[in-house]
């Protein structure tokens, strides 16, 4: 039986860039970018869960919006599937506790790195959505 995996992730926009992170050399997926996040806890909403995981990851207070999409897809290690949501920063500037790096791209950029395979459907929303404001 496959494994599956409920995660949400963080468009987070500021000053209309969007924040990237990598992920580390060790585990699944090393070094490709995501959009941060983590898996939905028991009695836990998307968004509740996405706050929690952005301030446990970034060590920073984000507003959780509008859904962004929802997708899955199946790795190795099982079928993930991932909601995004774009989010607004409150407060703090993002620290490295578990990812390589962090940065913030404009749209255009997004696809100037290598992002996970669940995340690539993302990336393209978030570009057309950028070519409509």
């Amino acid at each position: 039986m496959t494994r599956r995996l409920n995660v949400v992730g963080a468009v987070i926009v500021s000053e209309e860039r969007v924040l990237a992170a990598k992920r580390g050399p060790a585990g699944s997926l090393p070094n490709m970018w995501e959009f941060p996040g983590g898996k939905v806890e028991d009695g836990e909403s998307p968004q509740e869960a996405l706050a929690r995981e952005i301030l446990e990851e970034l060590l920073v207070e984000i507003r959780v919006g509008e859904q962004v999409i929802t997708t899955t897809h199946d790795y190795e290690f099982g079928a993930v599937t991932l909601t995004t949501y774009y989010c607004e920063l409150r407060s703090g500037d993002p620290q490295l506790t578990e990812h390589a790096a962090v940065c913030w791209l404009a749209p255009e950029e997004l696809l100037s790195v290598e992002w996970a395979p669940a995340d690539i459907p993302t990336v393209e929303r978030v570009r057309a959505d950028s070519r409509t404001r």
